[in-house]
């Protein structure tokens, strides 16, 4: 018998509960481009923090018993894992992102300091340095602070 989620953001992951709008993960990590660039309330679900979000304030806030029950939970490090992989898809088909500013700055910030927490650093480390080689090879169009952000949190 499996261990009951310790909340929503962990059932989320474990793929046992599904979002506030009755998303599950398997639904957003099946998201097209288009919808993962326009729908702006899953990026909290995927790479949740122990922090509110300013742009949605009404996402739920990981706390640290849902921190070690997603560390501990396969399902959730393999939702995590996904959820790495399908961004990182969508970053390398799409250049919208790679200008001086854009909302996917905060976005990527936010999965790297997630991924961090939750998955450790060698899968943050991965997702910035494959985000800073997507930047690099297109001009580096990024402004300095969006960079720093990303760096912070890679390093942290």
């Amino acid at each position: 018998m499996s261990e009951p989620s310790s909340g929503p953001l962990h059932a989320f992951l474990a793929g046992t509960g599904c979002d506030h709008r009755g998303r599950y993960a398997t639904d957003v990590l099946a998201f097209s481009n288009e919808q993962l660039e326009a729908v702006h309330d899953y990026i909290q679900w995927l790479f949740p923090l122990p922090t509110r979000s300013a742009a949605q304030p009404g996402a739920p806030v990981l706390t640290s018993a849902e921190i070690e029950a997603i560390r501990a939970d396969h399902r959730a490090s393999d939702t995590l894992m996904k959820a790495m992989e399908r961004m990182l898809r969508f970053y390398r088909e799409t250049n919208d992102w790679l200008r001086w500013q854009d909302h996917n700055h905060l976005r990527i910030t936010r999965i790297i300091n997630s991924l961090r927490l939750l998955a450790g650093p060698d899968a943050a480390c991965r997702f910035y340095e494959a985000i800073l080689a997507l930047h690099d090879s297109a001009g580096a169009p990024v402004n300095h602070q969006s960079l720093r952000y990303w760096a912070e949190a890679a390093e942290n």
